[in-house]
Formats: C-alpha cells, structure tokens, sequence
C-alpha cells in the first residue's frame, strides 16, 4: 500500500463549499435564550419533540389573530433532566406562554396552563374521595359520599 507519506505527495486536500464540520459536545449547562440553544443540535431535538407533543395532543394551532387582540407571546425555557447520579438523561425543552404581557381588563382573566397527566388526576381523585373531599369544576361536581 502507497500512502501519501510515503511517495512524498502532501497535497492539501479541496473539500466542497458545502461541506461543514461541527464539532459538537453535549452541553452541560441549561442556555437561558434561542440563539444559545441553536448552537447545540440536542436543543434542536427538544425542540422538535416539543412542537410534535403540541401537534399530537391538539394543544397547538396556527391561528390568525384578530386585529383586535393582546397577543401573548411565547419563549422557550430548557432544561436538562438528570439521572441519580448526576449523569444527563435528557434534554427538555418547553414553549410557554409570557402571561405578564397580558392586559387588565382585556385578557386579564384568561389563564394559561400545561396539561395535566392522567396519572396527577387519577392522584387528585384518589385523595379526594379517599378524605370524603368534594371536587368541583364549573360543569360538573363530583363527590365521595
């Protein structure tokens, strides 16, 4: 076998425009804006698996805003989930809502919350019924005795 060292040929080699090389470590740190979390491909990941969770729980839609109307925005708040010895298990990232940007007397009463597990309500109800507790909602009321 004849390498380029040794017939003496050290040509530099031409690699294409389009090609990049990204050198990637994991971040280990949790970026506090966008353009931090750009730069690393496991934030992209996140959120990608943020928007599909919208997608497939029918919590997100694409709307027109009326012309009338307080928008409010949205950021990105990221974290990195970690097993009990510290090592990362995840990264996780979540679109919430900027509820301070809301406007008394416009949106002042409107809430915005993530959803809740099956697992949280079916604790909710355990302990409720459990204690003789009454759990009220404004279409329905639900009691143990």
């Amino acid at each position: 076998m004849i390498t380029r060292t040794c017939d003496h040929t050290r040509e530099s080699r031409q690699f294409p425009d389009h090609v990049l090389f990204h050198v990637s470590t994991a971040p280990t740190t949790e970026p506090s804006t966008f353009r931090q979390a750009q730069q690393h491909p496991v934030w992209w990941d996140a959120m990608r698996a943020e928007i599909d969770a919208l997608h497939a729980n029918q919590t997100w839609r694409l709307v027109q805003a009326p012309a009338d109307a307080n928008i409010v925005g949205c950021k990105w708040v990221y974290m990195i989930k970690r097993n009990h010895d510290g090592s990362v298990s995840r990264y996780k990232a979540r679109l919430v809502a900027k509820g301070f940007h809301q406007t008394e007397g416009i949106d002042y009463t409107e809430t915005f919350s993530i959803v809740v597990k099956p697992t949280t309500i079916r604790l909710v109800f355990s302990v409720a019924f459990s204690r003789g507790w009454s759990i009220r909602q404004p279409w329905m009321v639900y009691s143990s005795g």
